[in-house]
């Protein structure tokens, strides 16, 4: 049951007051003309102490009210809207010795407010509001946490983020900066001449990449679908079909393990790009971040956390196999042997599944040894072909995927490769990626024979990828969990049946 303690109580009674005095507490058709800070912005001019009442000065501004003093025959508040916070003042002789009466017993903090007045400097030489009328918008039953201590239980942030925005402007100056990045992120696609394009949610077939899928039912049909692992595989269709440079801006799910950098959906930008190659790939994507750090104004060497990150040189290239020896500092003469390797982690005190295949053990190497340590924007190139399904070959080394991902900050941002066209060579994957399956790889690819028909009628030479805006969003506004990036993250359900979530919900 909510609303049950003393506190919200007295307000629910307090509402009822309000409604008894002709006063109604969820009010609706309420017009402000202007907002806090365009209202601070107008008149920073002021200074002079002594402002008249100027009625060309009028305004009507409405905000949550998260700080109210009173002072006998005189109040004063600081309202808060959406772009800033504002001081306003309000007597007894300006909005009516009865109202303030009763304004003063049933306004309180985090209740709504419109109020109308004109502007001046108080004494202590702050630009305020001197309000003429003060009425009530919403009355607010649950009380906000008392202003010293904060919302600080970050679990409580991320459940109400509602209320985390309420009493932390910063989380809102975040998610606006995101808007803007994937505003930006669009712009900067299509004024290089590539279409924006929607492709399925739901998916007959789990595919795009290797993850594990979360499965629903669909009535109608009486079959499975699978949320989107990634569009991939779409998106080529679409190049196939003769669009020769798309992208998508799409949130994808994969049923995964939540930790700092993962959220079970999450947010890409992906792109195919006709007659071009990877390295084409990596000029766009530098270009990209050049664009978003001047229109953002942000700095070419951006801190994050205890870090530099430098972008003001060109992006380091450097292979997987020289990574693991050059980074990661893994002997060399180990790489060609699946039994030396293995023997290498035993003598590490590791633990792997010795069924995995030489390119698998590379990555597990990899995520070990040498991604925390990729600082500076470095690409990582020539994957393994073993864990790069979808990329084409080297024709110089079969072993390669002519591949590449981009790592700042000692994560992942980025993906891209050389999209395979062979319909034979991506058929035979597909079985190999099912006998992996077979044999317990949960992630591994399913066999989609459309797609392998789509290549069949011919995929020009392309080269397609994905970028993690969540991560980017993280790196660009310098915050270190990417629940602080997503506005509603997945939470575990809380166990407690009295609390107001969903126990039985799957977040």
């Amino acid at each position: 049951m909510v609303f049950e303690n003393q506190y919200e109580q007295q307000r629910i009674q307090k509402s009822q007051d309000l409604k008894n005095l002709g006063k109604n507490p969820y009010r609706h058709n309420v017009k402000k003309d202007c907002t806090t800070l365009e209202f601070k912005t107008t008149y920073e001019y002021i200074k002079d102490t002594e402002e008249k009442r100027d009625e060309n000065k009028l305004h009507t501004i409405s905000g949550r009210i998260k700080f109210l003093r009173h002072m006998g025959k005189a109040a004063f508040a600081k309202i808060e809207d959406e772009q800033d916070v504002l001081q306003i003042y309000f007597s007894r002789d300006s909005i009516g010795e009865a109202w303030f009466k009763e304004a003063k017993k049933l306004i309180e903090v985090g209740d709504i407010v419109f109020v109308k007045g004109f502007p001046f400097v108080t004494k202590t030489g702050e630009l305020s509001l001197h309000a003429q009328t003060l009425e009530l918008a919403t009355k607010s039953i649950t009380p906000l946490p008392e202003k010293f201590h904060g919302l600080q239980d970050i679990e409580l942030r991320y459940r109400k983020r509602y209320l985390d925005m309420i009493m932390n402007q910063d989380v809102k100056k975040t998610f606006r900066l995101r808007s803007l990045i994937v505003s930006r992120i669009r712009h900067f696609f299509e004024s290089k001449n590539f279409l924006e394009v929607e492709t399925p949610m739901m998916h007959p077939i789990a595919g795009g990449a290797n993850a594990k899928p979360f499965v629903t039912y669909h009535n109608a049909l009486g079959v499975n679908r699978y949320l989107r692992i990634a569009p991939e595989l779409y998106l080529k269709r679409l190049v196939v079909g003769g669009f020769e440079s798309v992208f998508e801006i799409n949130r994808n799910f994969r049923n995964e393990g939540m930790d700092l950098t993962h959220n079970p959906e999450f947010t890409m930008v992906e792109f195919y790009w006709a007659y071009h190659n990877y390295h084409d790939l990596m000029h766009l994507t530098e270009d990209l971040f050049t664009y978003l750090l001047d229109k953002l104004n942000l700095p070419k060497k951006l801190p994050f956390g205890d870090v530099v990150i430098d972008f003001s040189k060109e992006f380091r290239k450097i292979s997987f196999r020289d990574s693991l020896i050059q980074i990661g500092n893994v002997p060399e003469d180990i790489l060609d042997s699946k039994e030396k390797i293995l023997e290498f982690f035993k003598e590490n005190n590791l633990e792997v599944d010795t069924k995995m295949n030489i390119g698998k053990l590379y990555e597990e190497m990899f995520d070990l040894f040498v991604e925390e340590k990729l600082i500076d924007p470095t690409y990582i190139i020539d994957y393994p072909i073993e864990i790069s399904p979808l990329a084409r070959r080297n024709e110089e080394n079969k072993n390669i995927a002519e591949r590449f991902e981009l790592f700042i900050a000692g994560r992942e941002i980025a993906n891209g490769f050389n999209e395979l066209n062979d319909p034979i060579d991506q058929y035979e994957r597909f079985k190999k990626q099912i006998e992996a399956k077979n044999e317990g790889d949960d992630e591994a690819h399913e066999m989609d024979e459309d797609y392998v028909q789509a290549l069949g009628y011919g995929l020009p030479p392309t080269a397609g990828e994905g970028l993690g805006i969540d991560r980017l969003v993280m790196l660009l506004a310098n915050q270190h969990s990417i629940r602080d990036v997503i506005l509603f993250p997945a939470m575990k359900p809380l166990l407690d049946p009295t609390t107001d979530e969903n126990e039985n919900s799957k977040e």
